[in-house]
């Protein structure tokens, strides 16, 4: 395994043995053997975990603008800025629709923290690397989180955001992988 997929698994490993009083919901399971291995997601769980992956993914992008050595990966980085940010505004707006409090719709889980934090952390010379498995990992578990809520929506106008937004976060980890490939 390489280093950076190693340091990203232990940290993902270890944000899953947070106690269950914790105030982020369950974590989700990494989509390595089917992409709806995550069963059925509710409103409570969906909000917040797509929520924060938006946002990963949105201030990850930011920091690879400013530090990536790769052309490719900087004009990766823009498209999740662009992509996410309107899928955040989707989001919210599919949220406004809604009666009740889903929690603030613009912060990250402690897991995603963590991760962004090993990504501003990470060395010049590995940080492309770096921030293109973050993208892997969270688009292989954001992916599952939209499957599995778009196939079961507990709220109408959430689970049309989920279908409509699940295509381009296959695309974008179809480009990812590429990025890892080269």
């Amino acid at each position: 395994m390489k280093p950076i997929t190693a340091l990203f698994a232990a940290l993902i490993a270890s944000a899953a043995l947070v106690p269950a009083f914790a105030e982020d919901p369950a974590p989700v399971p990494a989509a390595n053997t089917m992409d709806n291995a995550m069963g059925d997601v509710g409103i409570d769980h969906f909000v917040p975990m797509a929520t924060s992956s938006n946002l990963l993914e949105i201030q990850s992008s930011e920091l690879a603008l400013q530090k990536a050595s790769s052309d490719q990966v900087k004009q990766f980085a823009q498209q999740m800025i662009a992509d996410h940010t309107k899928a955040g505004e989707e989001m919210k707006a599919a949220l406004s629709q809604r009666k009740g409090d889903l929690g603030s719709p613009d912060t990250l889980l402690k897991e995603d923290a963590a991760a962004l934090d090993t990504l501003k952390n990470a060395s010049a010379e590995n940080f492309d690397m770096a921030y293109i498995e973050l993208q892997r990992m969270a688009h292989d578990k954001a992916v599952a989180l939209f499957q599995s809520y778009a196939s079961k929506p507990d709220d109408p106008t959430l689970g049309a955001f989920a279908q409509k937004t699940l295509p381009v976060l296959e695309m974008h980890r179809q480009h990812v992988m590429q990025l890892a490939g080269k």
